[in-house]
């Protein structure tokens, strides 16, 4: 008998797309075994979120609007478990799930924000869960797409010298806080030469991105939203982002990054990343300094320092945390 698997999280304009993204990661490892996976999402009427789902052929379902709900989906579906990752689901929504039975996988950051559950995934850098039959906590439990995995390298690669360095920047799939011109700006800033590519969200980060002007040597290609992102970032020597759960990705495919606090809940990850030397830090969004600049700068120009934070980064992530977690959902099912 096949097995079957719910993921109730949402997206976005101002909630982002993380939580889809590594929700998709897990479906897709969970599909390669075999199982069917559902998603009961509200995805905000971001295209490129409904895409992700419809381009793996990812069933997706209306997200029940209570617990009453959920539990007739699960049992509709007839679900042999369910995960959730969300920081606004009422817990009651999860506890109704096992009180009828069906177990709970939970992806949390840090603060499970009262979900109950059986499992609980934290795959932040030195997490730490203290509730849950299993507790899955740390980078080894990454939640990574498939299309970043195949590019991860066999070793931690150098950075050249010889040749201008490109640059990806990019703030997630809606970038709710418009934070790819401030960082544009920053570049510029910098005075050094770079070839940059800068995903625009929509059309009105497109426009302020387009009035950045570049200086000598400085050249900005500003793109829509793309699938490609994993290969453009395969291919670059610096990459600018959020320091969210992006970076795990960042870190897998052994790039130097320069990491953006975008929000509170990011500041916990943002200064462990920065302290273990995983990447390097430009601060808190809308309140950048002239070290923000100095930083960039220095990592423009210096490739040894590219590579060190490209070596210490991919020995932290293996890429085969799906694995791991999939392993944890369908044990014993």
């Amino acid at each position: 008998m096949s097995r079957a698997v719910g993921i109730r999280c949402d997206a976005g304009a101002r909630t982002g797309v993380g939580h889809l993204v590594r929700c998709v990661a897990l479906a897709e490892e969970l599909t390669a075994r075999g199982v069917d996976v559902h998603f009961l999402s509200d995805l905000g009427g971001v295209a490129w979120a409904e895409a992700q789902l419809a381009q793996r052929g990812l069933p997706w379902h209306p997200a029940p609007y209570d617990e009453v709900g959920l539990v007739a989906a699960v049992g509709r579906l007839g679900l042999d478990a369910l995960v959730i990752d969300s920081y606004t689901l009422p817990p009651a929504h999860s506890k109704a799930v096992r009180a009828a039975g069906t177990p709970v996988l939970a992806i949390v950051d840090g603060d499970p924000r009262g979900q109950d559950a059986d499992i609980y995934v934290d795959q932040n850098l030195d997490a730490v869960l203290d509730a849950g039959d299993v507790r899955l906590a740390g980078l080894d439990f990454a939640l990574l797409r498939s299309s970043v995995r195949a590019l991860r390298p066999l070793a931690a690669p150098v950075s050249s010298s010889g040749r201008t360095p490109e640059v990806v920047a990019f703030f997630g799939g809606t970038d709710a806080y418009r934070a790819a011109p401030q960082v544009a700006r920053l570049l510029a800033d910098t005075a050094a030469p770079f070839e940059a590519t800068v995903v625009a969200a929509d059309a009105s980060l497109r426009a302020e991105l387009l009035a950045v002007p570049a200086g000598e040597g400085q050249r900005f290609e500003i793109i829509d939203p793309t699938d490609r992102l994993p290969e453009l970032l395969a291919g670059a020597d610096l990459v600018v982002s959020a320091s969210g759960t992006s970076t795990w990705e960042l870190l897998c495919l052994g790039r130097a990054a320069a990491l953006v606090q975008v929000v509170d809940n990011q500041t916990r990850g943002y200064e462990r990343t920065i302290a273990r030397g995983y990447a390097a830090g430009l601060g808190r969004l809308g309140a950048f300094d002239d070290d923000a600049v100095t930083t960039l700068r220095r990592l423009l120009l210096n490739p040894g320092e590219r590579t060190a934070l490209a070596v210490r980064g991919w020995a932290a992530v293996d890429g085969r945390g799906v694995e791991r977690v999939a392993d944890a959902l369908l044990k014993g099912r």
